[in-house]
């Protein structure tokens, strides 16, 4: 996995025009169970992924943190929103609460989540490859190929099946 991780950024930049044009087709095209054919290839992948082999959102990328997703995680760690703010979080240049520091201070060495059950939003939903219009977040989906292997693999079975 290592090996692939390291290799991952450098496969992405490779694809990347390639990927651009195939998202920018598929804007334009209409098919009516895109996202249905879009659902299937993530699950096909995510059948044969186990996150905990890489991890590598949690060490290279912070999600963003809504309110409803401090309050949750505070409550859980039984401290106030004020004082899980200060100690974990920051406000971006895009004025959104961040972490602080990566990687993510809740992962583990065995890459678990000490959070899991109340992750934020962004945690849950990455790398939101069954998103339903999934062209809508294109520009989102091109870097998520460069941080996760299982993106990576949905955006190129994509392009095979779809394209």
């Amino acid at each position: 996995m290592r090996e692939r991780l390291e290799q991952l950024p450098q496969l992405a930049k490779d694809t990347s025009s390639e990927t651009k044009k195939f998202f920018q087709k598929l804007k334009k095209r209409n098919l009516k169970d895109l996202d249905q054919k879009v659902l299937e290839i993530h699950n096909q992948v995510f059948d044969q992924t186990n996150c905990l082999d890489c991890a590598n959102c949690c060490k290279t990328t912070g999600p963003l943190f809504e309110r409803k997703d401090i309050d949750r995680i505070s409550k859980y760690l039984r401290i106030k929103p004020d004082q899980f703010e200060q100690d974990y979080l920051r406000i971006d240049e895009d004025n959104d609460w961040v972490l602080q520091q990566l990687p993510c201070r809740f992962l583990g060495e065995d890459n678990a989540c000490s959070i899991y059950d109340v992750r934020p939003k962004a945690c849950r939903e990455f790398p939101h490859t069954d998103r339903k219009k999934i062209y809508q977040i294109a520009s989102h989906t091109q870097k998520n190929v460069a941080i996760c292997p299982a993106a990576y693999d949905i955006v190129e079975k994509m392009k095979k099946q779809i394209g």
